[in-house]
């Protein structure tokens, strides 16, 4: 339902090894039997050992948000290992302190981050500005509501149900092939195709002009592709997040997606007055889901993935549903993270059409070089 791609000017994935000593206070998701920790997969590891592989990049993604840098702000490119650059040195220390500071001070608890102090700049601002108001960030307008007062979440659920048509109408559905364009920053299109088969497989193509950028779920693994690079296969949050958006049943799926759920406000987004409901499972972050108060349509999702050095979000607005195969679904969506945004538009959709298998076939690992 939702759309996760690389692309260019974004957070990138970055093969890193930002370094110190052991965090030492802070408990790490507990490892898969069998899966590598960041220093045995990674070269030069010394800061953040000994923590699951998959939770190296998020924390490299926060890092690149919290400063508004990319990845050769510390790296040298094609040698991530080596420590020729002054910032990557500073970054150890910073990370240090920041580890150590809330060891001493918040009981071990993540109270400080990298974007405490930076803010989305490489350098903290000591001094106070003048004359400058910090702008509202996602253009919602929060409206204090008494939770008493608030619809019962399994009323919310089934009215954005009956909004899409129907959990007959929608559980109906068992392909959805779309075309459209992705619109990124600056203005520039790239068309785009989207292949969702029922229960929780699903591919995005957007054309580059050298190949495809691939991101795709095929119900136990994901992975993303793009013309030149290696395959990149997704772990922890990031499937985690894949396996949500490939669910084409979302909104008949929800009571088994989530453990609990919560109304807790009203946020105005746009035109919407919306009723905010926290979707949560055990260890995990908590789903915030915003339902159009007037048509029960869901209108944005925020959701957050763990790293070792905070939360990353990820904000999706969905807008203009119109009907598909008698059950509706949004032809336009927004990704908002920090420092990026994207949207896609969508003009042709086809649903219950065969797909071939192949779409969802993992790429082959390449032959490794004697």
């Amino acid at each position: 339902m939702n759309e996760r791609f690389r692309v260019a000017g974004a957070v990138g994935l970055c093969a890193v090894t930002i370094l110190g000593a052991s965090m030492g206070f802070w408990m790490p998701r507990a490892n898969a039997q069998g899966q590598k920790t960041t220093d045995q997969q990674f070269k030069n590891i010394q800061v953040l050992k000994g923590i699951p592989a998959d939770q190296l990049i998020p924390a490299m993604q926060f890092i690149t948000a919290s400063l508004g840098v990319e990845c050769d702000f510390c790296h040298v490119q094609g040698a991530f290992e080596k420590d020729d650059k002054k910032t990557k040195q500073t970054a150890r220390k910073m990370m240090e302190m920041m580890f150590a500071i809330n060891k001493n001070n918040f009981e071990g608890q993540r109270e400080v981050t990298c974007y405490s102090c930076h803010r989305g700049a490489s350098k903290p601002v000591g001094t106070p500005p003048v004359g400058v108001t910090e702008a509202a960030i996602g253009e919602t307008k929060e409206t204090k509501a008494d939770q008493a007062s608030l619809p019962p979440a399994d009323q919310i659920i089934s009215k954005y149900v009956n909004a899409l048509g129907g959990s007959a109408a929608i559980d109906k559905i068992s392909s959805r092939m779309q075309k459209g364009n992705m619109t990124l920053p600056g203005g520039k299109q790239l068309p785009i195709e989207i292949f969702s088969q029922a229960p929780d497989k699903r591919v995005s193509e957007m054309k580059l002009p050298n190949g495809a950028s691939v991101t795709a779920f095929n119900g136990q693994a994901g992975w993303l592709a793009s013309p030149g690079r290696p395959v990149h296969e997704m772990g922890g949050a990031e499937l985690d997040a894949a396996r949500l958006d490939a669910d084409l049943h979302f909104a008949t799926d929800l009571p088994k997606l989530f453990h609990e759920f919560k109304p807790v406000n009203k946020e105005k987004i746009g035109d919407h007055q919306t009723i905010e409901v926290l979707a949560s499972n055990p260890a995990q972050p908590v789903v915030h889901l915003f339902f159009d108060e007037e048509s029960g349509l869901l209108v944005r999702m925020l959701r957050y993935s763990e790293s070792p050095l905070g939360l990353n979000p990820t904000q999706i607005d969905y807008a203009d549903y119109r009907d598909a195969g008698g059950a509706k679904t949004p032809f336009r969506w927004t990704l908002s993270r920090p420092g990026n945004q994207f949207t896609i538009q969508i003009d042709q959709t086809e649903v219950n059409v065969p797909i071939d298998a192949s779409k969802f076939a993992k790429p082959a690992a390449p032959d490794k070089k004697p």
